[in-house]
Order: structure tokens, then sequence, then C-alpha cells
């Protein structure tokens, strides 16, 4: 074998590149090669042949050592900061810096934690994020990438547009971005595994679950059904987890519905955990509510003969309230509409009408506002703003021939008695949907002053207007039938109430019928706290529900006295149960303080009442509002955007509930390299 002659090419000039850290230029003959220091292969060295195969090979070589593409950019970055020096610059001239290859220091090894400090400069906030010791993990890098996709909502097919590729491969040339379909199956590996952590979260509870049903639509009319648990935690705090989003079948039938909740009750064995279940508005819900109960009672009674279970989304309420209202009053906020849309056609028209308004003694700095038919939040404020410029309005019909949408004076009285309305339902709104904690005690006594205002409504001379305000009732009324008693009751287990609240209200609602009615909602609270503390057939025999963990006799069946272990546990609680419970009753109220929280009383307050404190966590988790704020005011419905309606079944489940249960982590500026979540591992077979 012939031995080669090699000799260090000279160097004649400075060579920039950054892959000549890890190359030794040398000659043989009229020839010259690049030798890896890692590996010592030989490649073409010339100035003829560029860097790029050099590239290549350094990233496949790199691929079997200890160093990662983020080191040859940090040396890189370090370079160019030196050569570029002040300092070194006017005493050392130019010089080359040499790198020692092999060697890492132990401080670069050790990961350096991510933060953010705010008086940093840019470039020390590029050193402090120098993670060039940090290895690469492609299975990592893949599933951030799907979860990324789930948090935040973006499409699979991110993978495929040419921005994004070219963003990761200037980033991290070594990670491999995979197809469309091979980011689905991450999102579905994703979403499987932290299924698993929402089941295992609900059945670790010692409580019981509150579920909400929302009906939803596609642009192409395809519904689907939206589950979603809700439950107090062992730490008292509200949770809600999303648990199905299901696609129905175009030619679904009422029995469909029921079945597709009953389904998924089953598949996450929580019919046994139920408390109650409350429903969005759909035209099948009197039959759905009918067989569900029916399917639920046939393994065990529920609570309070059934009577708590039903709720109904009391935004809904409101919405289907205002709805009535804008039909009776459709001719009248259309006049409105025109006579405002007449002022502001142009700018002389609004010019003269603001001097009419000056002219009549009008100093209002508000502005004339159009409405947006589609938000009933919008045509109050059309209103309210029209009213304040009646008379300017009033006016403008003496003097514009061409104004013809004028208003009567009756017709004015009429849409000021309507924007009364609406501002009550609208104060109403912004209550239910601006409290960041919404347990079900906060609800009763609003809905109790909607019960007093719509008795005062009712009983006005004016007979149109008499007329709009029983329509509203008849609503209400329906709605009050189901849910008073179970939002009485949790208003009662606000320590700052108590029965007091219900007595001072139902004495307005009532008149002298209060007293009945009083009893009534007592008599509830003790048949409810009676089932809680006895451990009756109400309940399920697991360990993990109230009144379920009787004593078991060593000897088995054998025990004669088993039959008086259960007695003497029934008995022992219910003497302890009154105790308990008037206790409560009889205490003083809680002082009213602005930042008061329920949640946190109770839990310092279960050692003192634990029996009722078991039913408060029940009872205050109720969602008595399904709807958010973006549709609170809105006069449509929940309406799926085009591309999770484009998904299959299973993705769009996957996708929806996944990012639902992902987006409760915390945000990415605050986290570092030891708590950042670790991605969940592909398990292979």
């Amino acid at each position: 074998m012939e031995v080669l002659n090699e000799i260090p090419a000279k160097k004649t000039k400075r060579l920039t590149s950054v892959v000549w850290n890890h190359f030794e230029r040398v000659r043989k003959a009229d020839a010259q090669y690049a030798v890896c220091v890692h590996c010592k292969k030989k490649l073409s060295g010339s100035s003829n042949s560029g860097t790029t195969h050099l590239r290549n090979h350094l990233l496949r070589c790199l691929k079997r050592s200890n160093y990662d593409v983020s080191q040859i950019l940090s040396a890189k970055r370090k370079r160019k900061e030196t050569s570029q020096s002040p300092l070194h610059q006017s005493n050392l001239g130019p010089s080359t810096i040499n790198y020692e290859e092999g060697k890492i220091k132990d401080e670069i090894l050790s990961p350096l934690p991510l933060k953010f400090e705010q008086e940093q400069k840019k470039e020390e906030t590029i050193q402090t994020f120098n993670l060039g010791s940090v290895k690469f993990d492609q299975d990592r890098s893949r599933l951030d990438l799907a979860r990324m996709i789930i948090l935040h909502g973006y499409p699979l097919a991110i993978v495929d547009h040419v921005g994004f590729k070219i963003f990761v491969n200037n980033l991290q040339p070594m990670f491999e971005v995979n197809n469309n379909g091979a980011i689905e199956l991450d999102c579905m590996t994703i979403y499987g595994k932290e299924k698993q952590k929402v089941y295992e979260s609900i059945h670790h509870l010692h409580g019981r679950i509150s579920l909400a049903v929302d009906m939803w639509v596609s642009p192409e009319s395809s519904e689907y059904i939206c589950l979603t648990a809700n439950y107090i935690d062992e730490d008292w705090k509200l949770q809600k987890k999303m648990l199905n989003f299901i696609s129905l079948d175009p030619s679904h039938t009422d029995d469909i519905l029921s079945e597709a909740i009953i389904k998924s009750l089953t598949d996450w064995a929580i019919d046994r955990k139920l408390f109650s279940m409350t429903f969005d508005d759909c035209s099948a819900y009197e039959i759905m509510v009918f067989k569900i109960k029916d399917w639920l009672s046939q393994n065990r009674p529920l609570l309070k003969n059934g009577e708590l279970f039903d709720v109904r989304c009391v935004t809904h309420l409101l919405k289907s309230i205002v709805q009535e209202v804008m039909e009776a009053c459709r001719d009248v906020t259309h006049k409105v509409r025109e006579s405002v849309r007449h002022v502001k056609s142009t700018q002389a028209l609004l010019g003269k009408f603001n001097e009419f308004a000056q002219q009549v003694g009008i100093s209002s700095g508000r502005r004339l506002v159009l409405d947006y038919p589609m938000q009933w939040n919008s045509t109050y404020l059309m209103l309210e703003s029209a009213i304040e410029y009646k008379a300017a309005f009033c006016l403008m019909q003496e003097h514009d021939p061409s104004y013809s949408k004028a208003l009567s004076e009756t017709e004015w009285e009429w849409a000021s008695s309507v924007a009364g309305y609406m501002k009550f339902l609208l104060e109403f709104t912004n209550i239910v949907i601006g409290n960041k904690n919404p347990t079900a005690n906060i609800f009763f006594p609003e809905i109790c002053d909607m019960h007093i205002q719509l008795n005062e409504w009712c009983k006005s001379p004016d007979d149109f207007l008499s007329s709009v305000a029983l329509k509203m009732k008849i609503k209400f009324d329906m709605y009050w039938s189901k849910c008073s008693l179970v939002l009485a009751i949790a208003a009662i287990l606000d320590p700052r109430f108590k029965m007091k609240l219900v007595e001072y209200y139902f004495r307005q609602i009532y008149g002298t019928a209060a007293p009945d009615r009083i009893k009534e909602v007592s008599a509830g609270l003790r048949e409810l706290f009676n089932e809680y503390s006895m451990g009756s057939s109400s309940f399920d025999q697991d360990s993990n529900l109230p009144g379920s963990s009787l004593p078991s006799s060593s000897n088995g069946s054998r025990d004669k006295l088993k039959g008086f272990d259960k007695f003497l546990y029934e008995t022992s609680q219910s003497q302890s149960v009154s105790s308990d419970l008037d206790k409560y009753l009889e205490e003083p109220v809680f002082p009213r303080n602005y930042d008061f929280s329920i949640l946190n009383w109770w839990k310092v307050h279960t050692p003192r009442y634990p029996i009722l404190s078991m039913m408060a966590r029940d009872l205050l988790a109720i969602p008595v509002s399904t709807l958010g704020p973006e549709l609170a005011f809105s006069n449509s419905g929940r309406v799926l955007d085009q591309y999770h309606s484009s998904l299959s079944p299973d993705t769009r489940e996957a996708m929806i509930c996944g990012h639902d249960w992902l987006k409760m982590e915390p945000e990415a500026t605050s986290l570092t390299l030891s708590n950042y979540p670790l991605p969940l591992s592909v398990e292979t077979s």
C-alpha cells in the first residue's frame, strides 16, 4: 500500500467559512484535501470545490458525535463578536481564533435556563439563549411541533408551507419535518396521552361532576355536540375539561342525541359521578333529558329524585328573552335605525342635525351609532344614543321633507321602554360573563331581581309594553320552574347569604305565599343534605363518594352483625347531620367583602362542616351558564370554523379537545428548561 506524503497546506488566505473549524486542509502533490477532525474522512479541499459538500458531511458526522450544529453557529457568533470588538481591533490587530475541538467546558454542557431580563440588550439576550450544548432530539421536536399545532389551532398543512419549511431549516437544519399525515398521527398520540390524564384526574375526585352540553354547527350546517365536565378539584379550584366533540350524522334523530351523550358517559365511566347536566338550546331538549334521566335512574336513583339534574343555560334564557323583545319591537327599532342612517348619510345632513341639537339644548357628547343586527347589545346602544337626540329628530321632521321614517311620540316612548328592558338584560349578561369564577351561588340574586322587574313591567298601563313584558315573563317562568330550587340552594351555601337571601327575595316575589315557598326550599335543602350524610341508595357505593364507605367486618358473610354496622353508621351520621347543617344556618352570615372567595371559604371550613362541604363542592360547580363572552350578545349560536369542520370526525375531536386540555399550560415566556413540559414520547410496540 502506497504511503502518501501529506503536508499541511499553507493558508494563502484566511478561511472565513465556519466549516473549517472542523476540517484540516492538507496538500498532496498538486491536490488539496479537507480532512474531518472528527472521523478523519478525506474530502476535496480545493478552493474551486466550495464548502457545500463539507457542510453536508459535517451534518452527517455530527449526528454520530457529541457536537451539535448549534455549536458551530455559536462559534461563528463568538468569532464575529471578537473580530468586531474595539479592544481587539485597536490592540491586537488581525488574528486567527483557534477553537479546540473535542474539549467542551463543563459549564457549557449544563443546560442554560431560559430567562427574560427586560434590561438586557439584544446581544446579551442572544447569549442567554445560547443552547449550543443541548443535544438535538428529533422525536422531541416532532412532538413539540404537534403540540404547538394543537395548542394554537394551526392547520395540519402548516408543515407543507414553504415559509415554515424555510424557517425550520434555518433554525435547525437537522430537523426533519414530517408530512401532513405523520403530523396528524403525532397529534393523535398527544391527544391519547392527554385524554388519559383527564380520565385519571376525574376519577381521583372525591366529589361529583356536572356536565355542560352545547350544540355546534358548521358553515355547511353540520351539527355537533360538545360535552364539558365541570367540577371542583381537591384544592377547591373550579375546573372545566372538555370530554367529547361529537359529530352528528346529517340525518340524525332525537334518539341519536341522547344515545351520543349516554355513550360518552359510559366511555368516561362518569355516569355514577354525575350531579347535574346543563343543556344548551336545542329542538330535542325535552326528549333528550327524559331519555338520559331514565337511563341513569336504572343504575341508581337520581339525587333529589332528579329535581336538580336538569339545568338550563341562563345566558340562553337572556338571549331568548332579548329575541322576544327584538321581534315585538321590530317596527320601532327599524324606524330608529333608518332615522340614524338618514342623518349619517351625508355630511351636510349630519351638520344640519347637529345644528338642530344645539337649538334644542342638547349638549351630549354621544354620537349616533348604527347597530349590527347580529349583536343585540349594539341595538341597545343605537336606541340609547337616538333617544338622547329625540328633540333634534323631532325638529328635523319639521324642516326636512326627505326625512320619512320619523317616530311618533308614542313610538319614542316605546323605544325608551325597550331600551330600559335591554339595559337591564345587558347589565345582567355582563355580570354573568364578567365573573372569572362563575360558581352557581352568584346567579340566584340576579335571577330574583329579573323576576321582580318582569313582574313590574307586566303591570305597565301601556298595552303594547305590557304584552312585550308578558312574552318575556313566559320565557322566564319556564326557566324559573326548572332552576329556582338549585339556584336557591347554591345561594344558601354562600355564607354571606344563607337562608336570609331566600327569605328576602321570596317575600318580594310571592308576597303572602312566601312562607310556603321558603319552606319548600328549606325542605329540599335538608332532603339533599340527608342523602349526602346518610349514604342512601341515591349514592353510588364507590369509596370516593360521600356516604359510601361503610365499615366492613373481618368475618365477611358469617358476621351476623353486618346489618348492625350499617345501622350504627346511618344513625350516628343522622345525629351529626342535623348539628352540621343547623350549626351552619344558625351562625351569623359572613361579611360581604369585595374580595370574598367562596371556594377559599369552604376550603378553610371543610373540617368544621365535613358533610355540608361535600354538598357545596358539587353544587357550586354546576355550570349555570355555558356561553362565553364572544356569544353572549350574539343572535347566532356556536359555529365551527372552516378548517376544523373539514377534518375527519376523530381528528376533529382530537384537535378541539386537545386544544382545551393544553391551553391551561403556563405561557412559554415563564418557562425554563428545568420546568418545560416535556412532550409525550411515542410508544412503539
